[in-house]
Formats: C-alpha cells, structure tokens, sequence
C-alpha cells in the first residue's frame, strides 16, 4: 500500500518477534491504520527483517513519518533461552552460607557469581568495609571469560557507596559494560535486585545490536524520527534509555499486544491471548487499563525487580514442534520452537522431494526421527567453531538441511545427543526444523505461505507411524493446544495450578473438574468454567487455535481487524512514563535505638534531615522534578506527574513519581 503525503503525522509500529516481524503504519490524531505487513524476524540481522517490513509498506513521503516505536520478545526469548551474553555477578556483602543453604544462587540468572566483603545494613550503615583489592583480583581473573559484569551490593538502595567505590576501581582495569543494582531498582529484595543487575548485564549487546538494526532500517529508508521502545508494563521509553536498560523490555511484545488489542477492540473488561509463532501470552485489560504485577516480573524461571504487566507466557504456539515421548507413545506439542517443514521444502525444493519419498516408505523404515532437518543458518565466524564434531556438522550442513538419521550415519555417531550441537543452536548458526501447527494450518488450506504439498506428506508419515489417519491425529493436536491454553489462562486468571492427571481412576479433584469441564463424559454431573471478560484474539494463528479455546470457556472469540499486528499497533498507542523513585529511611544511633535524623537517599547522593515530615516533603519534590525532567527527556508532550509514598517497613519510605505524557511526535 502506497501511503499519500496529505497526512498530518504518521507513525510507524513494529514489533520483532521470535519468528515474525510485524509492522503497521497509523495517522496518529485520527488513530487510523493505514497500512499492515508481517515478515518472518531475521535474526542473523534484525535490520532485513525490519527494512522488508517498511519498504512493504510503501511509505511515500518518509518525513511524513513523525515517531517510529519498536516492541520486542528479544529480551524475554533470550533469557527464556539462554542466550543472554555471559556475566560475572559481583556481591558484595552478601552471605555465601545463607546463599548456599536455601540455593540462592539459581536465581541470579548467571552461573558465575562471586561473593566479596562489604555492603550495609538495613539502616545504610557500612557492615564491613569494601575489600577493593578482593573486587579487583576476582575481576581480573575473569574478565576475559565473561560478556559484561554486574554488581550488586547488600542493601545498596539505602547507601550505593560500595556500588560506586567498585564501579569505579572495576572501570579502570576493563572496557566490559558494567551495570549496578542501585540503578535499576529501589526495592530491598537483594536476590531480586541481584538477579535483575545480571539479567540487565547479559542483555545489553542484544537489546544494543536490536536497536542498531533499528535505527539502521530507518537511515536507509531516509526516516529521521524519534525512536521509542515499549516497556514490559506498555509505556513507552526512548531507545537511548532502553539500550542502558534492557531488562526494562522484559515482557515488551505481550505487553504491547495488551495495549493493541485494547486500542482496537475498545473494551475496557478482556483476556487477551497472543499466539505467536515461539508462545501464547495472557493478559487481562481490566476497567480499560492493562493489569500491572504488583510483584516485579518473572521470566525464565527468574524473579526481576522490574515492574511489568501482569503476564504469562507459555511455550506453545504456531511453530511448536509436533512430536512422540521418547517410548513413540504419546502425542506432544512443544515446548521447544522449530522451523515448519513448509517453510523449509518451500525454501529447498530437495526436502520437499525428500518428504515425497519418505511418504512411500513403509512405516518400519519412516521413523519420526526423519522428519527432524538440521540446516545451517548462518556461515560460523572463525572462532565459533570448537572442535571437530562442531566443524564436521557444519561442514555436513553446508550442503543443505539434512534429517536427524542422515546427520547420525554421516557423523558416525549413535545418537543426535552425541554430537554436542547445543551451542551452536544457542548462537543460531544451526537451526532445527519439524513438524508444527503450522504445518497443520497449510494441509487445512488455512493458511498458504509455503509448501502444503511437502506437509501434507510429512504428516502423512508422521500419521502412518502411529497407525492412525491423518485427520484423527489432527484433531488430537489441536485438542491438545486448546487444553494446553485453556489450562493456562485458567492458572493465569485463577492464581491456581492444577496438578498433572496421573491415573483416570485417581484424580485430584481440581483436575477431574476442569477436564470434566472441556470433554463431559461423566454420566451424573456436569461442570463448566465461564469466562466472565471478552476473549481477545491476537495473532495470526489466533483464530485457529483459539476456537476450541472460547468454547471451552463458555465465551465469544473477538477477532478484531488487524489483530495479526495487534502487538505493532500496541507498539505506538502507549504513553511514554518515567519513574523516579526515593528512599527516605531513618538514621540510627549506633546502638540502633534513638533516631538522630532521616536520610533521603537518590541514584547519586543522599541528605540528612532533623524530621521525618521535612524528608518526605523534599523527596516528594525532588522525585516530581526529576521525573519531568526525565519524560520530556525521554520524548514525552506535556506529561503530569503523579507522587506516591509506598511504606516498605521499618520506617522506611519510597517515594515513587511518575509522569506520564503521549510520545512528542518530533526531535528535540
């Protein structure tokens, strides 16, 4: 679509996922879509997938263009993965015997952690002093190991003095970005601020690398426009200040679905579930506004201290693959994300012909193993390559995708597990491609992308193994998605997990009731589960998978026009909102029993006050003046302020300022 130069202020939303990239195009005043496209995400570089998304969108006049504004799952996708950068956590003060005893050390999403003598007390008083010369040695020792280091120090919200001594003694003897705990976070929690400072530090090449390709596209596309990224919460914040602060971005793609479907549907009560092509993410819009977690966001099993909305994700979408339990006996569906086979036959017409072959052979000879292709993604830099068995796969795969049994017998190895693929798959300069629902969506012919012909066959194989018909092991597939997302937004609405069925004859209650619920099949009594909020539909695989899933909860399947770039659309419908929180806590005698004073504590600094009143009344002012300060810096038009004073016990305050305005549509 060609877009005309009469329009007052266009922007341009795009949202980068773990397999499409979607864009849309609005005239911002009237909030009309002009133009939508999605493109499969290009992560060998994120600049082709982004520049085939604007230029099939035709943008005539590119100075027309007031606000480009970005969503992602990069930052979520790469923890969940692990394939964040590596990072050496440095803690200071920290008990390595309680970390050990209660097996702390999971959760701070970095494997090499080191613990250092220092850090405060609950009162910011020094517990012992900094041992510098300890930092140094551990960081020397490692720097050449590691990506980036993070540095959290006991309680450093109350006094960052040891943060910033380190910061500046480790800034001397290494160029490896460094990120401090006190800058990301005020609450006390010192595993979560930890873990957020290591997760912050592991993704800041790939938020940065993200953003570059970003603003690359646009250079080419002569756009010259201020760039915005959306938050984890939905507002959003300018790509300088998402580039120091990527775990910001936790939770950004679903979050600016949320807001996207809000905008399009205009419906202030609603569960909005995002098939994409790696998840299906919940989120509840609730009185017209999306639901914010009070707690700070989880993802990958860790637990931030960033502020997000109240999400889940789940591993089961478009591009799951489809496969047998390790006894060829059970049907599953996912977890793990694989290439559909259309896509791939439709790419290297040798698999397609492969697939017809293997469709003809009998079943002894057709395993499933046949349908998994190996291919290499992208050529290996020269020092990527570990050993051997690395370089001979990549070698094998230089000659095109290949089946599992294929790589196994050229390898001469027993077992696929024995060639040791798992960092090269991490780097994606292998990828694996297989059965997937969207496999199943061409062989309906509701969807027709790529090649049909070579799925049909692949499921026939895959059918034939099992001894079933084709279109009876469809059905199961798809029974088992919409029992796989039922089962989760009932958790995600409820609170609740149900646990796994075990025997028909011995099941918990909890269990008997929902399945009960999604399949009747007892002879006296009937249970059902109703969906009070609409069921908001986004995605492209939403109408689909979605179906069964609304039937289920009793309730309609809203579709709204454009909900196959719902989350692009999100991307520029946020507001932009900065938060600038103070700690103000009492300030002790040395016995800890008479207060002498209250201390106001900021990122840089901290005053003493004789009363408690006159801190919190300075706290309150200096937060709304560096909030402000902060919005119209980070691109927001006009933005009000609203102060909060939070209790976090013992008598202390934090003090929270956000101001929140609409993005300005021009450069200052």
């Amino acid at each position: 679509m060609t877009v005309m130069k009469n329009h007052e202020a266009l922007v341009l939303g795009i949202d980068t996922g773990g397999t499409y990239t979607d864009g849309v195009l609005l005239e911002y005043y009237s909030r009309r879509v002009l133009a939508t496209h999605k493109s499969l995400t290009t992560r060998r570089d994120f600049a082709l997938g982004i520049g085939a998304v604007i230029d099939a969108i035709h943008i005539e006049d590119p100075s027309a263009v007031r606000m480009v504004s970005v969503s992602t799952t990069l930052a979520t996708n790469a923890i969940a993965e692990g394939k964040g950068k590596r990072v050496a956590l440095l803690l200071i003060g920290y008990d390595p015997e309680l970390i050990a005893n209660f097996k702390l050390g999971a959760r701070f999403a970095t494997p090499t952690y080191y613990f250092v003598r220092g850090g405060h007390d609950v009162y910011g008083r020094e517990k012992e002093p900094l041992d510098l010369a300890g930092l140094l040695d551990t960081v020397n020792r490692v720097k050449g190991q590691v990506d980036a280091i993070a540095i959290s120090s006991y309680f450093s919200p109350l006094n960052p003095e040891h943060e910033n001594r380190a910061y500046e003694a480790v800034r001397r003897v290494t160029d490896l970005p460094i990120v401090l705990g006190n800058q990301l976070s005020t609450r006390l929690g010192s595993v979560e601020r930890a873990t957020t400072a290591a997760l912050n530090a592991s993704l800041l090449a790939v938020l940065q690398q993200f953003i570059i390709a970003v603003q690359r596209a646009m250079e080419r596309r002569h756009i010259d426009a201020p760039l915005m990224v959306v938050r984890g919460d939905g507002t959003l914040m300018s790509a300088e200040f998402a580039a120091r602060t990527p775990v910001e971005t936790i939770h950004s793609g679903p979050a600016a679905s949320a807001i996207g479907a809000r905008f399009l549907t205009r419906l202030d009560d609603a569960l909005v579930v995002d098939v994409g092509g790696t998840t299906t993410d919940f989120a509840l819009v609730n009185g017209g506004q999306v639901r914010v977690g009070e707690e700070g966001a989880r993802v990958g099993g860790y637990k931030t201290a960033v502020q997000a909305a109240d999400l889940l994700s789940i591993a089961a979408g478009g591009d799951s693959h489809i496969t047998l339990s390790r006894d060829n006996k059970r049907l599953e569906v996912g977890p793990e994300r694989v290439m559909p086979l259309a896509y791939l036959a439709h790419e290297y017409p040798e698999v397609a012909q492969r697939l017809h072959t293997l469709s003809r052979r009998s079943w002894v000879q057709a395993a499933p193993e046949w349908l998994e292709y190996w291919l290499l993604l992208r050529e290996p830099d020269g020092d990527s390559l570990r050993n051997d068995q690395e370089r001979a796969l990549v070698a094998l795969l230089a000659e095109g995708p290949q089946p599992v049994p294929e790589i196994v017998s050229r390898l001469g190895v027993l077992h696929i597990a024995q060639i040791g693929a798992g960092e090269l798959l991490r780097q994606e300069i292998i990828g694996r491609a297989g059965l997937t629902p969207t496999d199943l969506l061409h062989i309906e012919g509701r969807a027709g992308l790529w090649d049909a012909t070579a799925a049909r066959e692949a499921w026939k194989t895959f059918a034939r193994f099992q001894f079933k018909e084709p279109d009876e092991l469809r059905r199961q597939v798809w029974e088992r998605l919409a029992e796989n997302i039922t089962y989760a937004a009932v958790s995600f609405l409820s609170g609740k997990q149900l646990p796994p069925p075990a025997h028909p004859e011995d099941r918990d209650m909890g269990r008997w009731f929902f399945g009960n619920s999604l399949q009747p099949a007892h002879p006296h009594l009937e249970t059902e589960i109703r969906l009070r909020p609409h069921l908001v539909g986004i995605g492209a695989p939403a109408g689909a998978l979605l179906q069964d899933v609304a039937a289920a909860l009793h309730s309609d399947l809203i579709l709204p026009k454009h909900h196959e770039v719902a989350n692009a659309i999100g991307a520029v419908a946020g507001s932009v909102m900065v938060a600038e929180e103070i700690l103000v806590y009492p300030h002790l005698s040395l016995q800890g029993v008479d207060v002498l004073g209250y201390f106001v504590q900021t990122s840089d600094g901290r005053e003493l006050f004789e009363e408690e009143e006159a801190a919190l009344a300075y706290a309150r002012a200096l937060s709304q003046e560096r909030a402000l300060g902060a919005a119209i810096r980070a691109g927001a038009d006009n933005p009000q302020v609203i102060v909060e004073d939070i209790s976090d016990g013992l008598d202390t305050h934090r003090i929270r300022a956000r101001a929140v305005g609409n993005p300005r549509l021009e450069k200052p």
